[in-house]
């Protein structure tokens, strides 16, 4: 049986990382969403972990995020990854979708997330407006998604930063 749970750092950060090294592999350091996160603590409490048997199969990390001038509140929604044995059941979708229910219950206006707008447009994202939202570096505006939580997601603009 697959449980979905709050993120506990001190039991499960090791078996993320993994996860994210076999998912993605090391080349993931490289990307763009990753310069939000190297100046930022995710949010164990509203991240969402996948266990079966107590072994971490997948998980939804977030992170805070300020977008603009008016440095409005934002959840970074990623990395999103599921053990390759597990794939093709939406486990993504189900652990994306606990992490955002946490996230609205505590509070944050809206969700940020890079992906695949087939996939995560089952979670309530959408495509953000073209150039709307700019990043620390270069960054497919096709793959930019957004979604109300507490609050609207089209009020962000300007450029994301760690927050």
């Amino acid at each position: 049986m697959i449980q979905i749970v709050p993120e506990t750092p001190a039991l499960h950060a090791d078996a993320i990382e993994a996860l994210f090294d076999r998912t993605f592999g090391p080349g993931h350091f490289a990307k763009t969403a990753e310069r939000l996160r190297e100046y930022s603590a995710s949010l164990p409490e509203i991240s969402r972990v996948a266990l079966e048997d107590g072994r971490v199969i997948g998980v939804c990390r977030v992170w805070p995020l300020r977008v603009g001038p008016a440095q409005t509140r934002a959840l970074f929604c990623g990395p999103v990854a599921v053990d390759p044995a597990y794939r093709g059941n939406l486990l993504s979708l189900q652990i994306t979708e606990a992490a955002l229910e946490a996230g609205k219950a505590a509070g944050w206006p809206a969700a940020i997330l890079i992906g695949a707008p087939s996939l995560f447009g089952r979670a309530g994202f959408r495509l953000a407006d073209r150039n709307r939202l700019s990043f620390p570096g270069p960054q497919d505006q096709a793959r930019v998604m957004i979604r109300d939580l507490a609050g609207d997601a089209a009020t962000l603009e300007g450029l994301v930063t760690a927050g």
